[in-house]
């Protein structure tokens, strides 16, 4: 392999298949919730997992077809209701999954070396399916890439709007109980309806929910927009538990706080700080929460749609600057509290209003991969090497470690302008007040790994 990050070709011997479920499957249509069908979820989830050593093709075709059976709905097919043109659902049909098999002359090792920042060329190891529109994707794709060692990579592409992260978890899951213990039963039986989350009629809105809006964007500065527009750089940090403990020194004894909560403000004071942004100008923070057990009555178990909403920090970009970790985490967990039944349920409600939206104007998204047991996906082979996104974009991701449970790898993708203010900031421990990076990073080495 070259010593450039840049992957090498994938060759496809055959012409990726269809797994339908191994018997059949109830034809309906399946409702969407409100969470489910946002436009802000109108995207795949790709995981990326690399293996030491492969397991059968001929096995994983095979248990993936029986774990369609339970999992029925991600072999349909995304479709507008016929009621709504602006609400989505799912025919239930029973088409199948998508199934690419490839080589790449690489190994395992290889791929460790470069596998801290994902970079373009990863994107070889998911199969592109060409479509008109977001509809014509099928729900699930999986690419299983063997590589020259014995290994292999597994990538999945599974649509946000039939599945959150725990969602999807429980789904691979399953697929590798089925794949490594084929006379199993499965670990959690799905939860299909979503009618558990409807909105309620008439809709009812007592709270304001500052993480939507429905005012399109003017003329003012749209920190989204441009940063979509420039060159982006992933940035990768790891958090070992010492400098996560270090973080939380700065709340106690007056403020308790979890590892998310200190990391969260963190991250979103280096993001705010390295960007350079107006003093004034107001920012946000918005942060994914579970709310299965939120909800009166609980969201029952095996529900594996969308059971999350999004949390709402927000602050001007000078009360983030001058201030410490201890407000942010205040703020973070305000925000969190603020999600009450009675709140998620108004929100439910707003979303039927199909003008709103999620703001992401001015806005950090960060979304936590880790603590979903993602990274110990076994087929029966072993658990993996690497775990993490096949892709990295604006929207932040904090990341499981394999081998270290408390840790967490912070990953995300900055203009390339500003990435080495925003390491400069994430290193830096101390909680100190400073605008300006000066003329480079000279304080002690933390240990953080890049």
């Amino acid at each position: 392999m070259p010593r450039s990050s840049d992957l090498p070709d994938c060759f496809y011997q055959n012409q990726p298949i269809l797994i339908s479920p191994s018997r059949p499957t109830p034809k309906h249509s399946l409702y969407l919730s409100n969470l489910d069908d946002q436009k802000f979820l109108r995207f795949s989830i790709k995981y990326l997992y690399l293996f030491r050593k492969s397991t059968s093709l001929d096995a994983l075709k095979y248990s993936l077809s029986r774990v369609l059976v339970d999992y029925y709905p991600l072999a349909g097919r995304l479709r507008t209701s016929s009621e709504d043109e602006q609400k989505l659902e799912i025919d239930c049909n029973g088409e199948g999954a998508v199934f690419a098999e490839a080589f790449m002359d690489c190994t395992a090792d290889d791929f460790l070396e470069v596998s801290s920042r994902p970079n373009r060329s990863w994107r070889k190891l998911l199969y592109r399916i060409e479509a008109h529109s977001f509809l014509d994707i099928p729900p699930l794709i999986v690419q299983v890439t063997s590589l020259r060692c014995g290994g292999m990579i597994l990538c999945t592409a599974i649509n946000h709007c039939l599945c959150d992260g725990i969602g999807t978890s429980q789904f691979l899951h399953a697929w590798a109980h089925i794949t490594a213990k084929p006379n199993g039963d499965l670990p959690i039986a799905p939860f299909h309806s979503r009618h558990v989350l409807k909105p309620r009629n008439p809709p009812q809105i007592p709270f304001d929910h500052p993480g939507f809006t429905r005012i399109a964007p003017g003329k003012d500065l749209n920190l989204n927009q441009y940063l979509q527009s420039q060159p982006l750089v992933p940035t990768s940090l790891t958090f070992t538990p010492s400098h996560i403990l270090e973080l939380k020194r700065h709340c106690t004894p007056s403020l308790k706080c979890t590892t998310f909560e200190a990391l969260a403000s963190h991250t979103w004071r280096s993001w705010v700080k390295a960007l350079d942004l107006s003093p004034s100008l107001h920012v946000k923070l918005l942060f994914s929460v579970n709310v299965r057990k939120r909800l009166k009555p609980e969201i029952p178990q095996g529900y594996y749609g969308n059971g999350f909403v999004l949390g709402c920090a927000e602050s001007t970009v000078k009360e983030v600057v001058s201030g410490n970790l201890h407000s942010g985490v205040k703020l973070v967990q305000q925000a969190k509290s603020a999600l009450t039944d009675d709140n998620v349920k108004s929100m439910i409600d707003l979303l039927e209003d199909k003008t709103v939206k999620t703001d992401l104007s001015a806005t950090l998204v960060i979304s936590q991969w880790s603590k979903l047991g993602l990274e110990d996906l076994d087929f029966g082979e072993g658990k993996p090497l690497q775990m993490g996104p096949l892709l990295s974009d604006i929207y932040c991701l904090f990341l499981p470690v394999i081998g270290d449970f408390d840790a967490t790898r912070v990953l995300l993708s900055m203009p390339e302008c500003a990435v080495d203010k925003f390491e400069y900031y994430m290193k830096d421990l101390s909680d100190r007040d400073d605008y300006d990076v000066g003329n480079g990073y000279e304080g002690e080495d933390n240990g953080l790994m890049i």
